[in-house]
Parts: structure tokens; C-alpha cells; sequence
């Protein structure tokens, strides 16, 4: 992995996040989610989770950070949920239903990851861990094993 280039294309997607228009926010959350674990991408991810200027950059970012289906995607919805207005709480909850609501295997391991999010030593992730956890707990998946 080079180290280097990742954090130049943290850099300009970061750039990219604080452009007037909502397209390069929704594409710059796009690119950062592929980044996020780089903790430079966390930030502004965040940021682009929350934007205050359009719920579609909410939306897009908010999925595309939980289709990595790990810890670090959850723990920045988390981390947003926790901290968000009821529009883009909203938004966000659409994106995990969008995410979520296929696979039983893919929401019951993203609740396990949110069970263990609730023991995280920021408060803001252990908070909206709980919110996350109770949003995939309302979802009956299409797929179950057979």
C-alpha cells in the first residue's frame, strides 16, 4: 500500500468535500469511504455525513460508509447518528435500510459490530451505536440462510 499516494487522494477528496456543489460532496464521500481507514478520512467524512447544505450528499455518503460493513464504517454512522438532526437522522436511516435490508448475515453482523461499539471509549460512538443497533433491529431482511 502506498501510503503517500492514499493520503494525497485524502487530501484532494477532502478538497473536494468543501465544494459549493453537492455532487462533489457526494463524490468526495464516495471516494473518502474507500479511504476511511485512514484516520485523515474520518474527519471529513464526518463532516460529509452531516452536510448541512444537502441531505443527498447525506444519503450517498452515509451508504457508501456502510457498504464497507466493518467497524469503521458503523462507528462513523455511529458517530454521526449520534450528534444529528432529525432530517438527517432520516436519511441515514434510509441508507442503513438501503444497506441492510437484503442479507440477514450482513445486518446481524453489523448489530454485533453495534453491540460492541456500545463499550466504546467515545461517547459519541457508544451513543449512536445504540441508535444503529436499534435501526437494524426494526429490519426483516429479504435473504435468510436456509
Amino acid at each position: 500500500m502506498d501510503r503517500d499516494r492514499r493520503h494525497k487522494a485524502v487530501v484532494a477528496l477532502r478538497e473536494l468535500g468543501r465544494s459549493h456543489d453537492y455532487r462533489d460532496r457526494a463524490d468526495a464521500g464516495h471516494g473518502l469511504a474507500r479511504l476511511a481507514e485512514m484516520q485523515e478520512a474520518l474527519g471529513p467524512l464526518l463532516e460529509l455525513v452531516l452536510d448541512p447544505g444537502d441531505t443527498f450528499v447525506t444519503r450517498v455518503t452515509a451508504g457508501v460508509v456502510l457498504r464497507r460493513k466493518d467497524r469503521i464504517g458503523l462507528a462513523v454512522v455511529a458517530s454521526a447518528l449520534a450528534v444529528a438532526d432529525p432530517n438527517h437522522s432520516d436519511w441515514i436511516h434510509t441508507a442503513v435500510l438501503d444497506v441492510f435490508s437484503i442479507f440477514s448475515a450482513d445486518r446481524d453482523n453489523a448489530m454485533q459490530l453495534c453491540e460492541e461499539m456500545l463499550r466504546d471509549t467515545d461517547d459519541r460512538v457508544a451513543m449512536g451505536a445504540r441508535q444503529l443497533h436499534d435501526i437494524l433491529a426494526e429490519i426483516d431482511p429479504v435473504l435468510r440462510p436456509v
